[in-house]
């Protein structure tokens, strides 16, 4: 029998460290667990939401009125299928500990994602990726429990809509599946990636030959220099709070114009020339916005332009305000308008 709780503070709980409660929660560490607990919000209609790790969250300061379902199922699993060798592991297990665990058997695909906090399951919902990599390049598949059709239910990759920092569970058919398992595929003695510049210029200071471990240390190392590896006594924080805008030919020609403007030149690397991608962290620091900025109780982070951060005591609304305020001076400046990445709850 799933343990249904009441009135649970939602703070604790995620990475930013604010928000309210939770009318009712419940953390289910097997599928039958999952299917209790939709079954108990349906049975009283209430609006559900599915909690990960917390870290890419935003809570309002009202909480949420109905049922909190923490996925934590947890195992990994390898086998191999057609003379491959997947991995499958639960919702509930830490994404980075995953990461460690593919990295020590030596299998290649997800060591640039190292450092990232949350879980799992979190991963295919905002198709996580970093430093040139992203999880959709190696998801073989995810199993969901349906609540359309109330069945659990295996989508393949090619199912869930992969885009920059998307997929079918937070676009087409948000609400409507719950992940309970993700299977990834990986390479055996793969090659490690390193096409991004940071990581360039990292080995190229070091020299030597890049491993998948050395990738991993690095990408941490990277991720700490920036303020974007969460440690104990840090402010609170959801990682990058904006997504790279993608932007059409037109455009990022008009960003180019306003650049020369200012005698400024937009960045261009690969990891970003595709798609027009443009960096969301060049567009707040052009726009007036310092590291260590500070607007009442939260403020953008000492290391990183595109953090922000909670300095202590801040509300829901406190972050928000920020993030108008960036926004709106960004899209003054640039004519460009940044999306953030963390889900909003509850508002």
């Amino acid at each position: 029998m799933v343990k249904i709780q009441e009135n649970i503070p939602l703070t604790p709980l995620t990475t930013l460290r604010v928000g309210g409660s939770a009318l009712f929660f419940v953390r289910a560490e097997s599928v039958g667990a999952v299917e209790e607990a939709v079954v108990f919000a349906r049975g009283r209609q209430l609006p559900l939401f599915v909690l990960g790790g917390g870290s890419n969250l935003l809570v309002s300061d009202r909480g949420w009125n109905g049922l909190v379902l923490q996925v934590g199922i947890l195992g990994i699993d390898e086998r191999r299928e057609e003379s491959k060798t997947v991995f499958e592991a639960g919702a509930g297990v830490d994404w980075d500990e995953f990461v460690a665990h593919s990295v020590a058997r030596n299998f290649g695909g997800i060591e640039c994602l190292s450092g990232i906090p949350g879980s799992v399951g979190g991963t295919p919902v905002q198709n996580v990726g970093a430093y040139g990599q992203e999880v959709s390049e190696t998801i073989v598949s995810v199993l969901t429990f349906d609540r359309v059709e109330n069945c659990v239910c295996e989508l393949k990759a090619a199912e869930c809509g992969f885009s920059y920092r998307g997929s079918i569970f937070n676009t087409s058919q948000r609400g409507r599946y719950i992940i309970l398992r993700v299977t990834y595929q990986f390479a055996a003695e793969g090659k490690p990636s390193v096409r991004y510049v940071d990581l360039q210029e990292y080995f190229a200071r070091r020299g030597g030959t890049a491993t998948l471990a050395g990738v991993r240390d690095a990408v941490r190392a990277i991720r700490a220099s920036k303020g974007m590896l969460l440690s104990p006594g840090d402010p609170g924080s959801a990682g990058s709070f904006f997504k790279n805008p993608v932007l059409s030919a037109a455009q990022h020609g008009e960003l180019v114009r306003r650049a020369a403007g200012r005698r400024l030149e937009v960045p261009s690397y690969p990891a970003l020339s595709q798609q027009r991608k443009v960096s969301a962290a060049w567009l707040v620091e052009n726009s007036g916005f310092r590291k260590g900025y500070v607007r009442g109780k939260a403020g953008i982070s000492s290391k990183h332009a595109l953090a922000i951060v909670n300095l202590g005591g801040a509300s829901a609304a406190d972050i928000v305000a920020l993030k108008d305020e960036i926004q709106a001076r960004v899209e003054e400046t640039w004519g460009v308008r940044l999306d953030p990445e963390p889900v909003f709850v509850g508002f």
